[in-house]
Parts: structure tokens; C-alpha cells; sequence
């Protein structure tokens, strides 16, 4: 498990980051509903021969998580800039996940964060997205959030199965679903749905191009969530410089093909 031992305020919001090896400096950034632990088997080995740093958004993981706190995609590029600024980074290289992805790509195209390297891995980034799960959620929230709390378990385990390839292993759906049970993470779970907004997915769609660093896809070709086509898409729109597949993974990539994803992570490195 990674140590997210660390605490940044923003905003009077408290974040919970983490940072391990030494090096030049590489940003990994989680998905939803994942937190930092998701590169749990990945940052160990990045971090042999550079400074990795991991935290878990607003809202999720260790991260504070409070009934009127706005987590919109918006607020989590804004933090990204924040912390980026703390902790004195100039021009990291940054690996982002699902919504870590749009996290990242809006840190650049949106706040203005120069990055030397950016690695997309099956990422949140071009409209349509979404799915009737999600607009349900949004039109029903306060029923989802009063769901008793094996229903709320069942929901959840079973979202986050329908991301993998392979059955998930008992400790790692435990593991993700910890930060969310409880009234507060429960809450919170549903409040991250809800806040969901395209406006800042096409905010940013407008204004892809090529960066002046190179970009780096990864894909589990199998994701029922974020087709293979979208990140075809995007590897054009910021015409990257490579387009990994990785066929028996589907969402969550972390878990089906944790070698295979970092083996796409260290030849980009």
C-alpha cells in the first residue's frame, strides 16, 4: 500500500499526498471511483529511478470529504495546479487515469501547467461521456445517498467489477471501496456523480492540439466504459506520439495488467 502520509490544504479542504524515490519528478493521478492506491503496484517501481508523487483527489481516498464541498473536474485541475506549485515541480512528467486523465489535460490546456511528458491511460477527454448510471444518479442523488449500507456495497462492487477484465480480487474491491462506506463516504460517492459536468470535458475538447512535450497513450482495449475509439481520438487531437494497447484489460488497467501498464509507462519514460 502507498503512505499518503502528507497533508495539503486547499481552500481549508485537506488532501492527502504522498511521495516516494528520488529523481525528476513524475505525477500519477487517479481515476474515479479509484484514489492513489490505485498505482499501489505501479509508483514502487517508477520510483526506483525517479520522485513519484500520488495524492487522492478532493472528495476521494484519505481526502477530505464533506456534504457541500464542490468536486467538480474543474476544482480537481485547480488543485492539481496547487499542488503541483507546492511542491516546487517545474515541467512534470504526469501519468493520469479515466478522470485523472481530464484532470491532467485541463492542468494543461485550462490552468497552463507545462509538463515535460503527459501519459493518458484509458482517460476521461472527449465527449459523449457519461453513461445512464450516471445521469440516474444525478437526477435521483439524496436516494442514492439514503441506499442502506449493503446496498450501497452491492452498487458499488458491482460498478467497479463492470471496469474489469478479470474478477477483482476480494482485498483490492475492499481496499477501493473503504474511503466510500460509512454515511460521509457514501455520500461522497454519489456527490462525485452528481457534480459530473460535460461543460469541462468539452472546455477542454476545444482546445486540444499538440503540445510542445510528447504524449503517450495507453488503453485497455477491452473497456466497456471509455471505448478504444475515444483514445484513437485523442491520440490524434494531441497527435501523440504513441498508442499502447493492451488487449486483455479492460477500465481499470491497474488491476487486469498491472505489468503491462508499467511496462507501457517505463518505455515512454
Amino acid at each position: 500500500m502507498l503512505k499518503l502520509n502528507e497533508r495539503f490544504f486547499y481552500n481549508g479542504q485537506s488532501v492527502a499526498w504522498g511521495s516516494i524515490g528520488t529523481g525528476e519528478p513524475i505525477v500519477l493521478i487517479h481515476g474515479f471511483p479509484w484514489s492513489a492506491q490505485a498505482w499501489r503496484a505501479i509508483a514502487p517501481w517508477l520510483a526506483k529511478t525517479h520522485q513519484v508523487f500520488y495524492f487522492d483527489m478532493l472528495g476521494t481516498g484519505l481526502s477530505e470529504k464533506n456534504p457541500n464541498q464542490s468536486v467538480t473536474e474543474s476544482v480537481q485541475s485547480d488543485l492539481l495546479e496547487a499542488l503541483i506549485g507546492d511542491w516546487g515541480l517545474k515541467r512534470p512528467q504526469v501519468v493520469g487515469h479515466d478522470f485523472g486523465g481530464l484532470c491532467a489535460l485541463r492542468g494543461h490546456f485550462i490552468n497552463g501547467i507545462d509538463f515535460s511528458k503527459l501519459h493518458l491511460v484509458n482517460a476521461v477527454a472527449v465527449l459523449p461521456s457519461g453513461s445512464p448510471f450516471y445521469a440516474h444518479v444525478a437526477n435521483h442523488e439524496p436516494a442514492f445517498a439514503g441506499l442502506p449500507h449493503y446496498a450501497h456495497e452491492a452498487l458499488f462492487r458491482a460498478y467497479i467489477q463492470a471496469a474489469a477484465h478479470y474478477p477483482l480480487r476480494e482485498d483490492s474491491a475492499q481496499m477501493y471501496f473503504e474511503p466510500w462506506s460509512g454515511e460521509a463516504g457514501q455520500t461522497a460517492f454519489y456527490q462525485q456523480i452528481a457534480q459530473a459536468n460535460l461543460a469541462n470535458i468539452s472546455e477542454a475538447q476545444k482546445l486540444y492540439h499538440a503540445p510542445d512535450f510528447d504524449v503517450h497513450i495507453t488503453w485497455g482495449m477491452r473497456d466497456t466504459f471509455i471505448p478504444s475509439e475515444q483514445g484513437r481520438e485523442v491520440q490524434e487531437l494531441l497527435k501523440a506520439k504513441s498508442f499502447t494497447p493492451i488487449e486483455d484489460a479492460s477500465h481499470i488497467v491497474h488491476e487486469d495488467a498491472p505489468a503491462a501498464l508499467l511496462g507501457s509507462l517505463l518505455n515512454a519514460l
